[in-house]
């Protein structure tokens, strides 16, 4: 998953904010537990999340795939006092290792947690505005989940999406259907004139767009 240099990003790891105790814990779970562990955020990029939470200081962020409450938490970090998340997960067999992640935390009661179709959810949502908005489901629909919350994202609000630089593929040859996708919404961001955009090439790519 990493496009940085192992030795590079271990450096990163050991200058960054420490990773908290209750994540270092759902980190060693998900390893042990969960197929496809390498989904998780972990710690470099999960401090990335809670720094921009921190510095948006959002009231309402929506996350759409939950995966083991990794990113959850991390984004929670930056809420205000009254501030929630709404998380999205399609995998319902998660809920009693997300319920139980959560409530090891000091904001599991800032979670609203979901199951289902990030599709059919996210219309019935009763917010009036994102602050801060993450992206990190199903590949194939990542242009349709930004579609879907742009018009409730606040002027001056984040919308972040992950696993955009596709291990490489983005910028390389290699033509597969994924690939493909990947590379026409980084395109499609990039010709956006409603918004502000960069790629941080942090684990494999996050997509930082600011709205107008």
């Amino acid at each position: 998953m990493d496009i940085l240099p192992h030795i590079l990003q271990t450096y990163l790891d050991e200058h960054c904010e420490p990773e908290p105790d209750a994540l270092q814990t759902i980190n060693r779970e998900t390893y042990l537990k969960v197929l496809r562990p390498h989904m998780l955020s972990g710690h470099y990029q999960g401090r990335l999340l809670s720094f921009l939470s921190k510095m948006v200081q959002p009231k309402r962020i929506l996350e759409v795939g939950t995966f083991t409450g990794y990113a959850t938490i991390c984004l929670a970090e930056g809420l205000t006092e009254d501030g929630e998340i709404h998380t999205i997960e399609v995998n319902r067999e998660l809920e009693e290792m997300l319920n139980s992640h959560f409530k090891s935390t000091n904001v599991s009661k800032k979670i609203k947690l979901h199951f289902g179709e990030a599709t059919a959810i996210i219309p019935g949502l009763q917010v009036e505005n994102w602050d801060l908005v993450f992206i990190d489901a199903d590949k194939k629909n990542n242009y349709t989940y930004f579609e879907l919350v742009f018009d409730k994202v606040r002027s001056g609000g984040l919308i972040i999406i992950d696993n955009v630089l596709w291990k490489g593929k983005v910028y390389g040859e290699e033509n597969d259907a994924d690939t493909q996708i990947i590379r026409k919404l980084n395109d499609q961001i990039a010709a956006d004139t409603r918004v502000e955009k960069l790629i941080l090439p942090i684990r494999d790519g996050l997509l930082v767009i600011r709205k107008k």
